[in-house]
């Protein structure tokens, strides 16, 4: 289950990894906002609280899936 668990996670992070490098691709031109934010310095609070979301959505997934195999394997032994 752990190795299944495993790969699944690291199937999605490299979704994300993808879809992150592909954004980064496309939007050469940075708009007036990003400028504004990373000047404050409050770019990073933008991340960390993007990063603090995107973990907790992992987690709850991850959780999530914990919970529907122990289900699957409950219905398996009856």
């Amino acid at each position: 289950m752990k190795n299944n668990l495993l790969s699944r996670t690291c199937a999605l992070l490299l979704l994300a990894g993808a879809a992150l490098a592909q954004t980064n691709a496309v939007a050469t031109d940075q708009p007036e906002m990003a400028d504004a934010l990373r000047a404050s310095g409050k770019i990073y609070v933008v991340v960390l609280v993007i990063v603090i979301i995107l973990s907790g959505l992992l987690a709850y997934l991850v959780r999530l899936d914990g919970k529907v195999s122990r289900l699957e394997r409950e219905l398996e032994e009856r």
